[in-house]
């Protein structure tokens, strides 16, 4: 068994340190496409090192590979740093080697963020699931766009069976988008007694039943909310702090919950003066396993 195979199979067995050891020694004894890739991938994964990991992967891609691995995951790293050109740049040369879900989705989030959003739209829907969050950020492109109609039809078709099913208060979300506040209402209205509550969506649930004339209903939740704090606030002001959760942690928490119950306590008379709470939204990186020779994943050892 060659080097980078043992330094996979002790890392399935979580025997990290000698498996670092290993992919550290394969790259010692050849610098090549498939010894450097798989050390960046540890580096970038493992250890955090962006920076050892870019320089690895570079030099991987220096030697022209045949394999879309090394681009991948070098395109996955510039996304994750928010380097946007970078990313678009490789993420395309990824893809003209090989299509991946993984590249199209995050050369998607790239053009996205350089507000390209023709393409960013298109290739969002390229790699899209029925109902998935790829789906939600088509369409939240769309609306960008203005394409209203196909926003509606698309939204429409989204399924709570689908096994990738991006979530009630994403559906909600665009629903209140397009301004269809029955809609929205009966999306978030699913969601209430199951979603950890935060005043992001919950404050856009209580734009959305305004919006329907259902004053008491919103008065009813931002009420609820208000106590949920107030009982957060006593309960974490009996936590007792150690090296772990320190004072000025638990200051600092206790203040995030103060802040969130006067968000709810003033938001109903913030909505009468015209108010719009926005909508958060945000890409979602698609990472995956770029290790040549991994078993796990049925990938084969490089061949150049």
């Amino acid at each position: 068994m060659n080097i980078s195979l043992k330094a996979i199979e002790l890392l399935e067995r979580n025997e990290y340190d000698q498996a670092l050891a290993l992919f550290k020694e394969a790259v010692n004894e050849s610098r090549n496409v498939q010894s450097l890739t798989n050390l960046a991938w540890i580096y970038y994964h493992e250890e955090s090192d962006t920076e050892t990991a870019i320089q690895l992967v570079s030099e991987a891609i220096s030697l022209n590979p045949v394999s879309y691995f090394p681009y991948n995951l070098l395109g996955e790293i510039y996304v994750e740093l928010k380097r946007w050109e970078d990313a678009s740049e490789v993420l395309l040369n990824s893809i003209e080697i090989e299509p991946s879900k993984e590249a199209i989705t995050n050369l998607a989030i790239a053009k996205y963020h350089l507000r390209e959003l023709d393409e960013a739209s298109a290739l969002f829907l390229k790699s899209a699931g029925p109902s998935d969050y790829t789906m939600y950020s088509h369409i939240k492109c769309l609306i960008e766009i203005g394409k209203m109609t196909e926003t509606k039809s698309k939204l429409d078709a989204f399924s709570e069976s689908d096994d990738e099913f991006v979530g009630e208060v994403h559906v909600a979300e665009l629903y209140l988008e397009l301004q269809c506040f029955s809609e929205a209402v009966r999306w978030f209205e699913k969601s209430w007694d199951t979603y950890y509550k935060t005043p992001d969506w919950v404050c856009r649930y209580i734009y959305s039943l305004i919006k329907t004339n259902s004053l008491n209903r919103a008065v009813e939740i931002a009420d609820e909310c208000v106590q949920l704090k107030i009982k957060d606030i006593q309960e974490e002001q009996g936590v007792q702090c150690d090296e772990d959760w320190t004072e000025s942690e638990k200051a600092a928490y206790i203040k995030r919950l103060e802040d969130e119950k006067q968000e709810y306590g003033s938001i109903i008379n913030m909505i009468s003066k015209g108010f719009v709470p926005p909508l958060k939204f945000s890409t979602s990186l698609s990472s995956s396993c770029y290790l040549f020779g991994c078993l796990r994943h049925s990938h084969s050892e490089y061949i150049g």
